[in-house]
């Protein structure tokens, strides 16, 4: 047992440092060969604090644990929005209206019901895993196209958001073999935490009768989502608010499209039990909350920050009591 906890937690540290490693990576990456800060903001830094949750799943659904798999993503984005913006704003009243932020927030809330619509067939094959991730494609190509439609004050707003972006990530290698060297020791940690991760959570969930799918909306979620929140922390303390809303969404929009099917191409996943019957659904719940707050530009205050804090520990606590 003592076995099955080192690898939870060391499993735990390698993905942290791994994904940390990796942004900082491929950060210095994109700087060194003049990537714009829409690329790096939405997309290299969208990836990086997601690839946790990205080894994990595929490494879950390749040894028999689709629930993991599942719950993993699942629980990151209930975690995201409950855990991570509750915390942010604790810290410093949080609130965005932007442009890209009012966009990615509607994205957020149909790519949650297009998840519940395919729980409802209780299987994502490697087709609509095929298509989800098209659809994260078109949808980057079609938000920078979109971009340039915006008006100057929009425009303004756009440039400060990505500039924090950039400025709240880890600093990034001045040379560029330093950069590649960051890179491949992240790739490194992020494969071998999400193995002794899954092997440790796995292996508890079974000396303790717990099913797999409370470990991944628990455990190994809330253990996935640490470079948000270490992102979150760092902008809520600079008072980056746009930047805190923007990574939770560019997480759950990777999370659905990207993660699940990725992990779909590679093995179909079956989506049954507690996670498609009601999990699914309650991410969908807290992304819709979530909707009005960004579009009127309401500021998530201390206050309100606890309150989700409490709703989250609320909702782990029912998966052990109920």
């Amino acid at each position: 047992m003592l076995t099955d906890f080192f690898y939870i937690v060391s499993g735990l540290v390698l993905l942290f440092f791994g994904g940390e490693w990796l942004v900082k990576g491929s950060v210095g990456v994109a700087v060194r060969f003049g990537i714009s800060t829409l690329l790096v903001s939405l997309v290299i830094i969208g990836f990086g604090t997601s690839a946790p949750e990205l080894i994990v799943s595929l490494q879950a659904a390749l040894t028999g644990s689709p629930e993991i798999s599942l719950g993993n993503v699942v629980g990151s984005n209930i975690a995201n929005i409950l855990l991570i913006v509750g915390f942010a704003a604790a810290i410093s009243p949080i609130a965005s209206g932007t442009r890209e932020i009012r966009r990615n927030s509607l994205i957020v809330i149909v790519a949650s019901l297009a998840l519940c619509l395919i729980a409802l067939m209780n299987e994502l094959d490697r087709i609509g895993g095929i298509l989800m991730v098209m659809t994260l494609v078109g949808y980057i190509v079609w938000s920078y196209f979109d971009d340039k439609k915006a008006t100057p004050e929009e425009v303004k707003e756009l440039v400060e958001a990505r500039a924090h972006a950039t400025e709240d990530v880890p600093e990034a290698p001045k040379q560029l073999w330093q950069s590649v060297a960051f890179i491949v020791a992240g790739l490194v940690f992020l494969a071998l935490g999400a193995n002794w991760l899954v092997t440790g959570a796995t292996s508890v969930a079974r000396a303790f009768n717990i099913s797999e799918a409370v470990i991944g909306l628990t455990l190994v979620a809330i253990g996935t989502s640490l470079p948000e929140l270490a992102t979150a922390v760092v902008a809520a303390m600079k008072k980056h608010a746009d930047v805190v809303i923007g990574n939770v969404l560019g997480s759950n929009l990777f999370n659905i499209f990207f993660i699940l099917g990725s992990t779909a191409i590679v093995t179909p996943l079956p989506l049954t039990g507690r996670i498609a019957e009601f999990d699914v659904w309650l991410a969908l719940v807290v992304a819709v909350i979530l909707y009005p707050v960004i579009k009127s530009g309401h500021v998530i205050d201390r206050r309100e920050g606890v309150v989700l804090l409490i709703l989250y520990a609320a909702y782990i606590a029912a998966m052990f009591v109920f």
